[in-house]
């Protein structure tokens, strides 16, 4: 690689690194291109990224970002998954470690807390922002619900008792 080429890489990985709320990174060693292809493409629509780089750059990179100390995970054929969403990198990393055995996770960072592999483990089972705002849109929605049907509910059985006497009327 030729040096402007790594001060390319380096810059891309920093800003990336900047604006990130979460990282993690695992062994790929084995993967098909296949596989790694079916990763990338189970992370984009996610809404995360995966980047394969040179560990020495990476390490680089990370100065002066919060997802810093993921730089001593950095050993060996790594790759490192990242999303704005503290939940999506994680959940598509442990989906795809399930289902292949050679994608090992190493570990992460979300903002400055290092995460060990059961953190990221525990990142996956929280329910992504997007199950979150739908959770809370519902709670809000609930209580007006409950008035309006309360309100409408004291008409309905009035229309019903005079439906039911107009009914005994008629058959006598």
């Amino acid at each position: 690689m030729e040096r402007a080429a790594k001060k390319h890489a380096v810059e891309t990985l920093n800003g990336l690194f900047k604006t990130t709320s979460v990282a993690v990174v695992a062994h790929y060693s084995g993967l098909t291109v296949a596989q790694m292809q079916k990763l990338r493409t189970q992370m984009k629509q996610a809404g995360a990224s995966v980047k394969v780089s040179k560990n020495r750059l990476a390490k680089i990179a990370l100065e002066g970002t919060d997802v810093v100390a993921i730089g001593s995970l950095l050993k060996g054929p790594t790759v490192i998954a990242t999303s704005n969403d503290p939940v999506a990198a994680p959940k598509v990393a442990i989906e795809f470690a399930r289902t292949n055995e050679r994608f090992v996770i190493l570990g992460g960072s979300m903002g400055k807390t290092v995460l060990n592999v059961d953190g990221v483990k525990a990142l996956a089972a929280l329910p992504s922002l997007d199950e979150l705002r739908g959770k809370i849109v519902g709670l809000l929605v609930a209580p007006a619900t409950k008035i309006a049907q309360l309100t409408t509910a004291p008409a309905a059985k009035l229309a019903r008792v005079v439906q039911a006497y107009a009914s005994k009327s008629e058959a006598a």
